[in-house]
Parts: structure tokens; sequence; C-alpha cells
């Protein structure tokens, strides 16, 4: 039989996860016998998985492990799509924060703490953050602080309040501290007013300030006793100044794009017209949607019940649709933040901690609407890399090509010398023709644009 360790899955003596025959099992440890039957016995673990907050397994009774530490193997419920923080808008993260201190209170409630508190431990599923690491529970010893709470300030208070009060596109900063952002560089990039809000000057300012005082002392921070009931109290504090953080609303480039776009009525209903007939006759699995915005042709291919996921650039546009995704209770459908001219990429130690975007699940079926001129005219990307890059995703493409003479296009030559002589529609089939079987031809009226069904050789 095939086993493979997963490769981010090393850190932790409780156990690991690895591949068997295409399958994802976890090894629990027998040093981890006690906390792992306690979770089961205490109740904990059904009471979680009844309220969707922990990703549900089965034992697999007869699996002989991969060593002589087994006590239980188990199969986690499959999650198709494997994201990272760096990859979530701000209510995802915030989601995902208030996902964590749901699942610590609760667990504070069995007996039980987190001793982990890493975003990496939360993916989405279902359209909801549901926490995947069954191991990271322990037993609660009266007096003890919490050990993970420097971690959840790390990779979810520090990011929050620096995307809130600073800049949105600091969430970018966890691709470089994976342990999550320091706290005094935290400190340093929030603005002068934080320094008043109580929360965070308790959490992060004089928290960065204690972290260094205790790193002199060596492990004195260790002794400190706080009692259960002041415990709950820090969470509920924590909770308070989760959900009091907001983004500020105005308007990005793109985030406004369907209000604002060069597209009639008339037009824009066509396209979707056209998206909606080609993405029926292909009948997806697996939709990525690149350049998404806020959904609408991703909705397209979700209503026809495909599993979607929606990239765009803008963080404010992915935002906006995680929003209503969430209003909707739409499962099948996840909007995440990426750069295409520079995706995420493989990460972490030995650079494969963390998956390149492309080593994760593949789609069947690749959208790229109204986002051909700016990989070719804003990034100048030649249309064959572009085409190439595109074959690598996926069998389908439904693609828009935009003329020279859209006014869109006009808006991005405004404020660079126009050196694209070959940004045209014959030089672009040319250099698609070379990798993709072109099926379909359809003109959106009230337009110029064009949108291409693609099929790869």
């Amino acid at each position: 039989m095939d086993k493979q360790i997963h490769k981010s899955s090393f850190r932790d003596p409780s156990g690991f996860l690895f591949y068997e025959d295409g399958k994802l099992f976890r090894q629990v440890n027998r040093c981890y016998q006690q906390d792992y039957d306690f979770l089961l016995g205490s109740g904990l673990y059904n009471k979680l998985c009844d309220n969707g907050l922990l990703v549900r397994h089965k034992e697999i009774e007869e699996h002989r492990g991969l060593n002589d530490s087994k006590y239980k193997i188990i199969e986690p419920e499959l999650i198709n799509f494997i994201s990272y923080p760096y990859e979530w808008s701000f209510n995802q993260l915030k989601d995902a924060a208030l996902l964590t201190l749901e699942i610590q209170k609760t667990a504070l409630e069995s007996g039980m703490t987190l001793k982990d508190a890493s975003a990496f431990n939360i993916q989405f599923y279902k359209g909801r953050p549901v926490f995947i690491d069954t191991l990271s529970f322990e037993k609660y010893q009266e007096g003890k602080p919490w050990v993970a709470y420097r971690q959840f300030c790390q990779h979810f208070l520090a990011p929050l309040a620096l995307m809130s009060h600073t800049d949105i596109r600091l969430n970018q900063l966890m691709k470089t501290y994976l342990d999550g952002i320091p706290l005094d560089l935290t400190s340093k990039l929030l603005p002068f007013r934080t320094l008043f809000d109580l929360s965070l000057l308790i959490h992060l300012h004089l928290h960065a300030k204690a972290q260094k005082k205790y790193e002199a002392k060596g492990s004195a921070a260790r002794n400190i006793e706080i009692k259960k009931s002041n415990l709950v109290a820090m969470i509920q504090g924590l909770k308070s100044a989760v959900q009091k953080l907001k983004i500020k609303t105005r308007s990005t480039e793109w985030e406004d794009y369907y209000t604002f776009t060069n597209y009639s009525d008339k037009a824009f209903a066509h396209k979707k017209e056209i998206v909606t007939r080609i993405t029926g006759n292909i009948n997806p699995k697996i939709v990525w949607d690149l350049g998404a915005n806020t959904g609408e042709f991703t909705k397209i291919a979700g209503d026809l019940g495909a599993d979607c996921i929606a990239f765009d650039i803008d963080p404010l546009a992915v935002d906006t649709h995680y929003r209503y995704i969430r209003k909707k209770h739409i499962e099948n459908i996840l909007p995440l933040i990426l750069d295409l001219t520079n995706p995420s990429p493989a990460i972490g130690w030995n650079n494969k901690e963390r998956m390149g975007i492309r080593s994760r699940t593949l789609p069947d079926t690749v959208f790229v609407l109204a986002l051909i001129h700016h990989l070719a005219i804003s990034n100048n990307l030649p249309f064959h890399k572009i085409a190439r890059f595109l074959r690598k995703l996926g069998e389908n493409l439904v693609i828009e090509f935009i003329p020279k003479t859209d006014s869109q296009v006009k808006r991005l030559l405004e404020t660079r010398k126009d050196i694209f002589d070959d940004y045209n529609e014959e030089t672009f089939i040319k250099e698609f023709e070379k990798y993709y079987t072109v099926r379909t031809r359809e003109n959106i009226i009230d337009s110029e644009r064009i949108v291409f069904r693609m099929q790869r050789k």
C-alpha cells in the first residue's frame, strides 16, 4: 500500500496525518491516549461536531498504523480544498478567530483546553470555518494559564487589528510569519490611537512588552497562575476585542466593478446567459473563477451544482463575496484572495509545509472573465504565457476577450505607452489554440467583448 506522511504534519508529538491509497488518515500516538479518550468520553467531541465547530472522524479499528507509537487510527471527514489565512478576507479571519474562542470556551466547560490556537487549524467547509486538528485538546489543569494565548494573539488578533486599523492588506504578513505576526511588530505598525483601546492595549501592546520581559527571564512566565473563572473572562474579553474590529468600507478599484463597468444592462444579462449556457453544457464538478470579483459569475456555476473557488486580488471584493455567501448559507463557494501574477507559493519547512496553489485540488473548469486585459496589459504578460499557465489548471476554459476599443482597456492605456501590438483577437486565438481547441465563440450584444469556450488539447 502507498503510504505518505502529510508534508505539514510533523510538529505535534501527539500524532500525524498520512495518506494511504488516496485517503487521508490521522495516527493518534500513545502519548496522547489519555487526552484523546477524555475528549471523546467527556462528550466534548460530540458537542463540538454537533455544533459544526470540529471536523468529524471515524476510527479505523483494523489499521495497524505507521509505527509502534500508534494508539488509534482515525479518518477525518475530508476537506476538498485547503486554504490558508493569508488567502482569507477580513471577515473570514474574524470568523475563524471567533470559532477558535468558542471552541476554547466550550472545551473549558468540559474540563479541557486548546493547546494550539493556530489559524492553520481552521479550514472553510460548506461555507463556514471548522476546526480540523482533533489532537489540539488536552485536559485542563486548575491554575494553568492558556498556553495558546500568545499564539491566538499572533495568528488572529494581531492581523485583524492591523487590517482594521492600519491596512487591510496586512494579512499578507502571514505568508512571512507562519507562526503569527510578532506582537512587537504589530505594536509598532498599529496607530497611536489603539493605545486608548483597552483590549488592544492589553492583548497586543502590553502583551508585546510582557513577552519581551518574560523572554529575558526565561521560564518565569510559566509560573503564572490564573483561576478558571479569570481564564473564562479573558476568553470573553478576547471575543469582545475581535467582535468590535471592523474594516473601512470605502471602495477599492474593483470592489464596485459591476456597478461602474461599461456593460449595459442588456450586455450584462447576455453575458450571464452565455456563461450559464456554456457552463451547463460542460457540467463541471469543480470551478475556479479567476478574477471573480464579488462572484456574479461564480454563482452561475454554484447554482449548477459545481464546487467553486472564487479568487480575486481585491480583499474588499473577496470580503463582500464572503459576507454574501455566509448570509445566503451557500455551501459550495469559497471566496479567496489571490494575486494571479504572484500566486500563493509552497512555503514553510523545506518549502512543503504549506502548499502552492497548483498543488491543491485542481478544477476541471476555469473561468477567466473580464481579466485577460489586466494580465496582458497591466502586467505585460504575453498571451502564450497566460495560455500555458491556464492549461495546467483545468480541462475546460471559459474566457472573455476584451479588445483595445473597449473603454476599460482604453482606461488601462491612458497612463502608459501602448506597446501591445500583439494585443488583438487574432493573436489571442493563435496563441491559445496551441494549447486549446476553441469550441464556441460568442459576441456579447451591446458590447465588443467575446466569450470563448475552449478545451485543453
